[in-house]
């Protein structure tokens, strides 16, 4: 029997290259999909304007570095890497430093001095990349320095250095984490915890130190770092991801109280059990009957390291649904639900069947208070969730439906409205594909606060 694969039209790497003269060969594809796909790619390329003399004398192709590098750009990289960074722990406001307070500083980690590992994957020539440490000495004079380990897989270490750094200045900062060593295009990680030695460097320090420890994460990945987020002796955590070549400064600026961080968690941070999981089984859903526990914090059932949209602030913000929200949808009365064979009780609408111009009739407006109570000014990200009665049936715990990102400064409020669909943000796709949406409750969330809407027919 013949097999037949549809792919994509390009790769980066050498799989093409090594592999499509024997797919071809096999019958696995034919030279009309090789076709296609070099069509595709070079019309393209020629849409670009590639093909259409020296790419010199082409609009932006002669884009000088004093352009590139201009102060415009470098404060939108200052500001990109300021508004990307989270603040996972904060006990006892360990976070801000007072500048003033600080006599001397310890800086301790193979994260600190490396400019490699401020860049992700892809990232282009830096214009100037400025160290963590490098930010650090010019805020506080008398700024002292120790890796800790020789590299960031820590297979060699200086714990002893260390720790005779720790205990001998007001203030440690560690930055740990991962590198490209670590996680890149290609290389995938087999584990969640820190590499090598680093776990047990960070408790040596942070017992040996006067006060609770700051920890500074770089990596693109999540991270178990459980014992961080337990341990009293660890009193702030920031994780930065890769903050790219203002990373130092902004770093700088958010443990020294210039910039509110704001940041929120793009994905969930899973405990090292996770690992156990083949990366290969990629169905959503938890399975209780194989003890499988589900992807992503819409389905996930385990208790994660930290959840998707966490972040701390060093302001207190609340939020209120307006009191003229709505309640109800309502559906045309010719509309028939039907129950799902795995749910009789509840009765579902299938999207394909309401149409396009029914469902562009069922939107719903919802106003969210956002009030910042102090002590700083700070741009803040409003996450708005749905979520259903019940998580029976393959429901999603709750999903995202919609964000805005609102500057407010301390003890000022704002009004932030989310405009959306019944059929795109309160739905919920079945194990069959379909999209339904149910009728009866359900909710919308903000921060603590939740709103009832319920569709009626």
């Amino acid at each position: 029997m013949s097999k037949k694969f549809i792919g994509v039209d390009i790769n980066c790497g050498k799989v093409m290259h090594q592999h499509v003269g024997s797919a071809l060969q096999k019958g696995y594809i034919s030279e009309s999909d090789i076709d296609r796909a070099l069509f595709n790619a070079f019309s393209l390329r020629m849409k670009l304007g590639l093909f259409n003399g020296n790419p010199q004398h082409l609009p932006s192709g002669d884009i000088p570095p004093s352009q590139v590098c201009s102060t415009k750009h470098k404060n939108l990289a200052l500001q990109a890497a300021q508004d990307g960074i989270v603040l996972l722990k904060n006990t006892g406001n360990t976070l801000p430093l007072a500048r003033y307070k600080v006599t001397s500083l310890g800086v301790i980690g193979p994260n600190a001095n490396f400019p490699p590992s401020l860049l992700g994957n892809y990232n282009g020539p830096p214009c100037e990349v400025i160290t963590p440490l490098a930010a650090l000495q010019s805020s506080i004079k008398n700024t002292r320095f120790e890796a800790g380990c020789n590299i960031v897989a820590c297979n060699v270490t200086r714990i002893p250095e260390a720790v005779q750094l720790a205990s001998s200045v007001d203030n440690v900062i560690m930055f740990m984490g991962l590198d490209q060593h670590q996680e890149r295009e290609g290389l995938d990680r087999t584990d969640l915890v820190l590499p090598g030695m680093q776990q047990t460097l960070i408790s040596k320090v942070a017992e040996a130190a006067k006060k609770p420890i700051i920890l500074v994460l770089l990596s693109g990945g999540p991270l178990d770092i459980t014992f961080a987020k337990n341990d009293p002796r660890i009193g702030a955590i920031l994780w930065a991801g890769y903050p790219g070549e203002a990373g130092g400064s902004a770093i700088s600026s958010i443990i020294f109280g210039e910039h509110n961080p704001g940041g929120k968690l793009p994905v969930t941070w899973y405990p090292q059990d996770f690992t156990k999981v083949p990366m290969t089984d990629m169905r959503m859903r938890a399975d209780p009957a194989t003890g499988y526990p589900g992807r992503t914090y819409r389905f996930y059932t385990g208790k994660p390291v930290y959840q998707f949209g966490y972040g701390l602030s060093y302001s207190k913000y609340s939020y209120e649904f307006e009191a003229g929200a709505a309640t109800s949808i309502y559906l045309n009365n010719s509309l028939s639900p039907q129950a799902q064979r795995n749910d009789p009780n509840t009765l579902s609408y299938d999207i394909a069947s309401l149409g396009f111009n029914t469902c562009g009739e069922l939107k719903i407006s919802a106003t969210v208070g956002v009030k910042n109570h102090g002590p700083m000014a700070g741009r803040h990200p409003a996450l708005l969730f749905s979520r259903w009665p019940s998580t029976e049936h393959g429901r999603p715990v709750k999903q995202l439906v919609g964000f805005q990102s609102v500057h407010l400064e301390a003890g000022e409020s704002t009004k932030v409205e989310f405009s959306l669909s019944a059929c795109e943000h309160l739905s919920r796709v079945m194990d069959d594909g379909r999209r339904v949406l149910d009728k009866g409750s359900h909710f919308l969330i903000v921060g603590d606060r939740e709103h009832e809407i319920s569709i009626i027919a």
